[in-house]
């Protein structure tokens, strides 16, 4: 129909209401032979839309690698962005066209796609396309190129990073591709590894942790004196023994300033002018639908630290537990030196340090100490690994 048109003398390069030409409409729709005949008739590859997107743009987002080889064959430029800087690699990640992506790759001017402000790699992790990140990655794109500020305010979260879109995503596969490459996870406003922790998804935080994610982050909202990532870890041993063996700062837990004072000041009259910016854990743990958590929690807590203070508030909710007996066993008894300098061990390594596997890989200690240091036999993600569906695997 095309041919009949253009043989009744129709012209090759009229414009629709948004600026698209046939050959730029040809070229969407993945339609090689129209493409062909239209470039043969003088159609104009160079055209551009409204928006300013070009043939080979529009191409790229088609799917058929074999029309994006017939545009650049006859000059196409991958370098020509639309009007929001995205170019013709953009959309290829971004629709996870693999052999469009390779196409456009050797092509593609690097400093042009720093000038858009996105890396391909975030159109990639966008959409859960691993396999267009790893050519991406194996062709030298930077992990850790973050998005300009001009776009990231079009995210509430603020986000920067490929890996915060994969994580977002729960897309593991993508997740360790980026780690691998050399990913960094604490980039981003609101922590990745604060959106595993929402996720619930014991391998996805595991992995990050193991790649060196803060434990230790501080959420700008609902802004707490300890550590912000165990308000997701509360109901779930599991998680709090992962927080707590990668090194959470479990001491600020404990750190209250009232001590065995009451925590209500005498001249308190049932409302306050001040704003709380900084919650402690005593105040947390003891309102009425958490309290039945206390327990637990501060049960497992102890393990990871010498021995502390209990305030007043807490001490009062604590006494109401199941666990209290045992809790009191605990302080009321000194730990054993074992113990004690394994503390004092983490203490001296320091966080950074023993989140770092590769660090602690290279440390001459024999693999059973190293494995006490870390709390190895707290480890309950890898129990559940070891036990599937009540068999034991070897």
């Amino acid at each position: 129909m095309v041919k009949l048109l253009l043989e009744a003398g129709a012209r090759p390069d009229p414009r629709s209401n948004y600026g698209f030409t046939p050959l730029a409409l040809a070229a969407q729709g993945g339609h090689l032979e129209v493409v062909e005949l239209l470039l043969r008739k003088g159609a104009d590859i160079f055209s551009q839309a409204h928006d300013e997107a070009s043939v080979l743009y529009e191409a790229s987002a088609s799917g058929n690698a074999a029309v994006v080889r017939l545009l650049l064959d006859h000059g196409a430029d991958a370098n020509v962005s639309n009007h929001t800087g995205h170019l013709p690699i953009h959309r290829a990640s971004h629709r996870g066209h693999l052999q469009s992506l390779k196409l456009l790759l050797p092509v593609t001017n690097m400093r042009d796609v720093s000038d858009s402000g996105i890396s391909p790699l975030h159109s990639a992790a966008a959409e859960a396309h691993t396999h267009c990140i790893q050519a991406l990655l194996d062709a030298g794109y930077d992990p850790n190129f973050m998005l300009h500020p001009w776009i990231r305010r079009s995210y509430d979260d603020e986000r920067k990073s490929a890996l915060f879109f994969a994580v977002s995503n729960n897309d593991m596969a993508s997740v360790k591709l980026l780690l691998e490459a050399g990913a960094m996870p604490n980039q981003d406003p609101v922590k990745c590894l604060q959106v595993a922790l929402r996720l619930g998804n014991y391998d996805l935080i595991h992995l990050l942790l193991r790649y060196g994610a803060n434990v230790n982050y501080f959420s700008k909202i609902n802004t707490t004196h300890f550590p912000s990532a165990l308000q997701y870890a509360l109901k779930d041993e599991v998680i709090l023994r992962m927080l707590c063996n990668y090194g959470y700062d479990v001491e600020l837990c404990f750190d209250c300033p009232y001590g065995n004072s009451s925590h209500i000041p005498e001249d308190y009259e049932g409302w306050t002018c001040s704003v709380i910016k900084d919650t402690l854990f005593c105040e947390v743990i003891t309102v009425y639908w958490l309290k039945d958590l206390s327990g637990p929690v501060v049960r497992v807590l102890l393990d990871y630290v010498d021995h502390v203070t209990l305030c007043s508030k807490l001490k009062a909710v604590l006494m109401e537990q199941s666990q209290w007996a045992e809790i009191c066993r605990l302080q009321e008894n000194p730990w054993c030196l074992q113990h004690l300098c394994r503390l004092r061990i983490r203490r001296c390594l320091g966080r950074l340090r023993l989140r770092s596997p590769v660090f602690m890989s290279f440390m001459p200690l024999p693999e059973r100490l190293k494995d006490y240091i870390l709390y190895r036999e707290y480890d309950l993600l890898g129990r559940q690994r070891i036990f599937t569906g009540g068999c034991f695997l070897s």
